[in-house]
């Protein structure tokens, strides 16, 4: 069994930043990765990442503007965001497998309970 927390988001204006961590404990993870879920919207992919990062994958609308990085002595995964915009606002879930790394969210096992970022225009 894995736990995810995540932490991180809060409110901050368009063109600001937030770094958004993830914590896995229970198991080495191999793929981790971020999903979010706006208010009457489907969740959506953001971003993920194999054990060793050389496999990184990102949505279009996030590319330029979003970094997930991981630090796998702390089994810990981050998302840092910047130029931030109104359209990125939504829940944030961390997501994690123990074989798998991809875009879909049926290729993860675990998940966090999800953090709020909103941002203001």
């Amino acid at each position: 069994q894995v736990q995810l927390v995540e932490s991180g988001g809060g409110l901050v204006q368009a063109g600001g930043s937030l770094r958004l961590s993830c914590a896995a404990s229970g198991r080495t993870v191999y793929g981790m990765g971020w999903f979010r879920q706006a208010p009457g919207k489907e969740r959506e992919f953001v971003a993920a990442i194999s054990w060793s990062a050389a496999d990184q994958y990102y949505a279009d609308s996030v590319k330029g503007r979003f970094t997930i990085s991981r630090d796998n002595t702390k089994n810990t995964v981050y998302l840092q965001m910047n130029s931030l915009k109104p359209e990125d606002t939504a829940v944030y879930y961390c997501a994690a497998d123990p074989y798998r790394v991809g875009e879909t969210q049926y290729e993860y096992h675990y998940w966090g309970q999800g953090t709020q970022v909103t941002v203001s225009s």
